[in-house]
Parts: structure tokens; C-alpha cells; sequence
């Protein structure tokens, strides 16, 4: 039995006997019912992922996959290849939007090389990300396949690997990418799995044009000609149409689940991540925390399919686990109305009496 294999075995529903007693205290707050929400929907959610009437969320992570595509070829993006490796450089020396967002949610930014086409050995030696290189960057998927499939299955299992690890320091996950083009294959995921229309999900990424647009939407329906991946099979759909980072936030997402720990998904390309975990182990949807809603018009129908809505919608459109950060603190908002707010009983004040 494989690492993917062994792992999606220790994935559980949520424990409904925690969120049971989560309500149950919840509903005795002293507060007029259900005056907080959204967040208290999230504090039930925490309860039933880690098996807690107090759960851990203090010790966060954002686990940020970089990885390149062959797509770039195609036209699809403004931005030059050389773009990936520049702005692993820019995190590591913390500079960049998560950078920023993730010191302000106290959180940690792990950076992996999934498949950047750059040699990045000189950081990985230095420790200073993570080298799960599964090649250099994926082909071009308007010409054929992304990946082998052995190739897909290694880029979960390091994703897996990774939340092992870390796992054994942290409590709650936020999933991050970097990969110049790769609103193209994530497109094509959530075209595959969600069913809707290209034209519908297809957005313009780091700024195209209209004419830019078309063309890019164009290339997608290239890509799902010619590759024709099976809906149903997310390793099948990984490798066809998909990237390296996106098969490590799969992973990701899938370790996470094992440990049942709550991580939170970050925009458009986590998410084409999120898909292909639920493709892989449905149950894992019982441990995502959608971060946000971006602004790239397929992010909707992605998170419906996942089933789950965003806690934020805050007209983003970066990546990186930007999103991811901001609502980590959301988070901990959760979990102290949880743990901290009195019930009626403990505060000493006059219920309701309808």
C-alpha cells in the first residue's frame, strides 16, 4: 500500500458527538441566539475537525507550493516564467504579500519547491524551503498531458509528506501557491469537475485584456480536447491537465485531513487543489476552511462544488496564501467565542424567556 493509500485511511468524518456539545454551549451563550453567526458555525466546525471543546489553533502554518507550467508557451499570462523563481526568492527573503499577512496572523510561511524551472538547490540546502521537486515545471498541457501519472502521485504524497512533518508542530494549515500561468490548468480542474462553461470560469488572471481573455479561454478548450481527463479520477485529471503545486496542496490538504486538522484554503488556484483532494477522499471536505472568495469568476462554482463558503470576500486576486493568512485570524475569532464567552448559567444573567 502506497503513502496516498495508507493515508486516506485514517481520514474520518467529523466527530459529531464534539460538535453536538460545541451547539450545546454555544446556544447557552450570553448573547441573543446565534448573534455571532458565521463565526459561530466556524467554532462548531473547529469542535467536530480536532475532537476539542477547545480547539488548537495557535500554532499555524502557511505552506506555500511553487511550481512552473508549459502552458506559458501558449500566451496565457502576463508575467515571464522567470517570475516563479523570483518570487520564491522574494518570500524567503520576506518580502512578499505573505510575507506581510502571515507575521501580522502569527503565522509561518513554509515555502516548497513542487516543480519551479529553475534550479533552487541553493536555498533548499540552506533550509530555507522545502525541495520537493517533481520536475521542471509540467508540459504544456495544450499539447498533451501535464504530467506521467506516477509523476501526479508523487506530487500528493509530497504534499502528504509535508503535513506529516509539519504536523508534529502545528495545528492549522493555510494553503498558499506560486506558478506564473496557473489560473490556466486550474481553470481546466474546475472545468472538468465543477461541468460549467469555460467562458464562465475562466478569468484573467494577473490582468489580461479582453482579447487576452478569449484566447486564453480558447487554449483551455484545446487543453480538454485533447487531454480528456476523467472526472472522477483526480490523480487522472492531476496528471492530464493539472500542475506540481497543485498536486501538493492536494496533498496537503489530504495530510491534513489524516490529522484531522482544519486547514484553511486559500483562492482560486488552492482550490483547484481542494478539488482534486475531494476527488481523491471525499471526506477531506469535512476539514476545509474556505479562506475567501477571489476574484477570478470560476472561484464561485469551485467552492459550491466543494461545498463550502468563504469566510471572506475581500475582491483578492493574489495567491501566494494570502487569503489563507487573513482568515486565520477569523479563526482564533472562532475559537474564543467558543472557549472565552460565558453562558447565561456562568455569567450570572437573566436567559430569554421566548
Amino acid at each position: 500500500m502506497n503513502l496516498l493509500e495508507r493515508t486516506i485511511k485514517k481520514i474520518y468524518p467529523q466527530d459529531s458527538d464534539s460538535r453536538d456539545r460545541a451547539k450545546e454551549r454555544l446556544d447557552q451563550l450570553a448573547l441573543p441566539h446565534w448573534a455571532l453567526g458565521d463565526l459561530m458555525d466556524l467554532s462548531i466546525d473547529l469542535a467536530g475537525m480536532t475532537r476539542s471543546l477547545k480547539p488548537p489553533v495557535a500554532r499555524k502554518a502557511i505552506v506555500t507550493m511553487a511550481g512552473d507550467h508549459g502552458v506559458v508557451a501558449e500566451g496565457v499570462s502576463k508575467f515571464p516564467q522567470e517570475v516563479t523563481p523570483q518570487m520564491v526568492y522574494n518570500f524567503v527573503n520576506g518580502g512578499a504579500g505573505i510575507n506581510a499577512l502571515a507575521r501580522q496572523a502569527g503565522a509561518e510561511v513554509v515555502v516548497v519547491d513542487m516543480g519551479v524551472a529553475t534550479d533552487l538547490t541553493d536555498l533548499a540546502s540552506q533550509g530555507k524551503i522545502i525541495n520537493k521537486k517533481v520536475g521542471l515545471g509540467t508540459d504544456n498541457i495544450a499539447k498533451g498531458p501535464a504530467m506521467s501519472h506516477a509523476m501526479a502521485q508523487r506530487s500528493v504524497e509530497s504534499g502528504i509528506d509535508i503535513a506529516f512533518k509539519l504536523g508534529e508542530r502545528i495545528d492549522i494549515f493555510g494553503t498558499g501557491d506560486m506558478g506564473i500561468g496557473n489560473t490556466t490548468p486550474s481553470t481546466a480542474i474546475a472545468a472538468v469537475i465543477t461541468g460549467k462553461p469555460i467562458e464562465e470560469l475562466t478569468g484573467r488572471g494577473t490582468g489580461l485584456d479582453d482579447e487576452q481573455l478569449v484566447h486564453k479561454q480558447e487554449v483551455i478548450k484545446t487543453i480538454l480536447d485533447r487531454n480528456k481527463p476523467d472526472p472522477k479520477n483526480g490523480l487522472d485529471i492531476l496528471a492530464k491537465v493539472g500542475g506540481f503545486e497543485i498536486g501538493g496542496i492536494a496533498g496537503l490538504i489530504i495530510g491534513a485531513a489524516a490529522q484531522k486538522k482544519p486547514v484553511l484554503v486559500d483562492g482560486f488556484i488552492s482550490s483547484a487543489g481542494a478539488l482534486i483532494a475531494c476527488a481523491i477522499e471525499p471526506f477531506v471536505r469535512d476539514y476545509i476552511i474556505c479562506a475567501h472568495r477571489s476574484m477570478e469568476p470560476g472561484h464561485r462554482a469551485m467552492q459550491e462544488k466543494i461545498g463550502c463558503r468563504p469566510l471572506l470576500d475581500l475582491n483578492l486576486r493574489l495567491g501566494e496564501g494570502t487569503g489563507a493568512a487573513l482568515a486565520m485570524n477569523l479563526v482564533e475569532a472562532a475559537v474564543a467565542v467558543l472557549t472565552e464567552i460565558a453562558t447565561f448559567e456562568e455569567a450570572a444573567v437573566a436567559g430569554s424567556d421566548k
